[in-house]
């Protein structure tokens, strides 16, 4: 850990599926092994300045998050403790004259030379007093941490004589994740709230609704709403394998009874057009335009949904999926015009990684609609360090959404990957991307978060009941939510 302190007017700086076994698919994938490593950077002050000035001061935590052969990955969360700022901007030099900046998030970032600097970006350019901000960069190169940092052209020069106390930070906001929320809405890369300040959703989905009805009732949604502290749950609706196209009624109601159910306990719903096999979502245009145009109008009135159009297009292309989708999000704002849309990526949602492609295609190519979002999804056993910087890269382009992932492999079994699915996890936090965990159900599968035979009882929390994903997931999805409301 290095210590710096401030000059009078800074304050501190230091910026810087893909389906359980239900699928079959050849997902490409390379097994990097991840390194995790730790170096912080705090820097505290509180300098007393001339009569007119304002109290200045910062806590800045820095933290190379994962690295690999040829590049790293870096972040930092910076909280002011002096009085309100508005304007920021971070410098520092890369000590090894090989690294560069590939790519940056939550701050407008630029190198000349070896010099880096990072500016507060529309949402987090004002910082009140205990306000944070968390930016991070992805480098190429070695990863020494750098060794001085400047902040608005003032330089960070050492310890603290005699530093304050922390500030009490606000206290988190009270109330159900979608009575603190409201209508989300999709602003720059971010899924954001009433409030237009970013936030992340993490929640569990469903297995198919039409073989896991008993784990979807009153108990089983009350401990993911109160146990769980669950902000979303993600119904999905198969199209095919005995799904929506047998009963198109009856899954329709199934799905509307669930939605209520999220929204009775204060959570979001994502409703999931769950295509899987055929993989091109053209085959289920009509069915979708029937399916969405039912429920976007019976749901219209509600803050709590999110609608995802195509789960897992594969076998089919960008141009394809762009189509199918251009095509069914006017269904949607016909009766909907508020809501959040999620939209399917090829190569299984994996923005064409699985494929042998990446982002660019959607980057160079976007969906010609406005509120969207694109689908994300990976197996943390199968999808590694190339799936992580394929989504590093993308999250500063494109709103992502991951709206499934699993601890184990893309065939939704075998055994939990807990440090890569940790390493998935601290960067979807990092990014503040919002996701669902498949799944919540008792199915006999390493997936699942219940050991079988627990949707025939009344327990969905205790130890007894959780399977190892289970309990990882119960972990992360419990600790408090960070939903800003000014």
């Amino acid at each position: 850990m290095r210590v710096y302190g401030l000059g009078p007017m800074g304050f501190g700086s230091a910026p810087i599926a893909l389906c359980p076994l239900r699928t079959r698919r050849n997902a490409l994938k390379r097994l990097l092994a991840l390194l995790a490593t730790g170096v912080s950077i705090v820097g505290l002050t509180a300098l007393a300045g001339p009569p007119a000035q304002a109290a200045t001061g910062c806590k800045a935590e820095y933290t190379i998050t994962s690295q690999w052969e040829g590049g790293f990955q870096a972040g930092v969360k910076i909280t002011n403790l002096g009085d309100p700022v508005s304007g920021w901007t971070l410098g520092f030099t890369m000590p090894d004259a090989g690294q560069r900046l590939v790519q940056g998030w939550n701050a407008t970032w630029s190198q000349s030379g070896s010099a880096v600097t990072a500016g507060g970006v529309d949402w987090n350019r004002t910082l009140a007093t205990g306000a944070s901000a968390d930016l991070g960069f992805v480098g190429s190169g070695a990863n020494p941490a750098p060794t001085s940092f400047t902040l608005n052209g003032a330089t960070c020069s050492g310890s603290v004589t005699d530093p304050p106390t922390d500030p009490p930070t606000d206290p988190p906001a009270t109330g159900t994740p979608a009575a603190v929320n409201g209508q989300l809405h999709v602003c720059g890369v971010h899924l954001c709230n009433q409030y237009d300040r970013p936030i992340q959703l993490r929640g569990m989905s469903t297995h198919g609704i039409q073989w896991f009805g008993p784990c979807y009732g009153d108990a089983s949604l009350d401990a993911l709403a109160q146990d769980w502290k669950s902000d979303l749950l993600r119904v999905a609706m198969y199209v095919q394998e005995d799904g929506y196209e047998t009963d198109p009624a009856g899954f329709t109601s199934r799905v509307n009874g669930l939605v209520d159910m999220a929204e009775d306990r204060g959570m979001y719903a994502v409703i999931d057009f769950h295509t899987l096999t055929p993989g091109d979502p053209n085959y289920n245009l009509d069915r979708a335009r029937t399916f969405f145009s039912s429920v976007a109008a019976r749901n219209a009135d509600k803050k709590n949904v999110i609608y995802e159009i195509a789960n897992e297009p594969n076998g089919v292309s960008w141009t394809a999926v762009k189509s199918y989708a251009e095509q069914v999000i006017p269904v949607i704002r016909a009766a909907d015009p508020d809501a959040v849309v999620i939209v399917g990526t090829r190569g299984w949602s994996s923005l064409g990684v699985s494929d042998g492609a990446n982002e660019s295609e959607v980057v160079n190519n976007p969906v010609n609609a406005t509120n969207i979002m694109y689908a994300f999804h990976f197996y943390a056993a199968s999808h590694k360090d190339d799936y992580r910087a394929a989504v590093s890269r993308a999250a500063t382009r494109l709103p992502l959404f991951v709206s499934e992932f699993g601890t184990v492999s893309a065939t939704g079994g075998g055994a939990v990957d807990r440090s890569s699915s940790v390493a998935w996890l601290d960067l979807l936090d990092q990014l503040k991307i919002s996701y669902a965990n498949w799944t919540y159900s008792d199915a006999d599968e390493g997936s699942a978060a219940f050991r079988p035979g627990t949707c025939e009882g009344t327990d969905y929390s205790s130890s007894g009941v959780l399977t190892e994903s289970g309990a990882l997931l119960k972990s992360r999805i419990s600790t408090t939510d960070d939903f800003p409301t000014s």
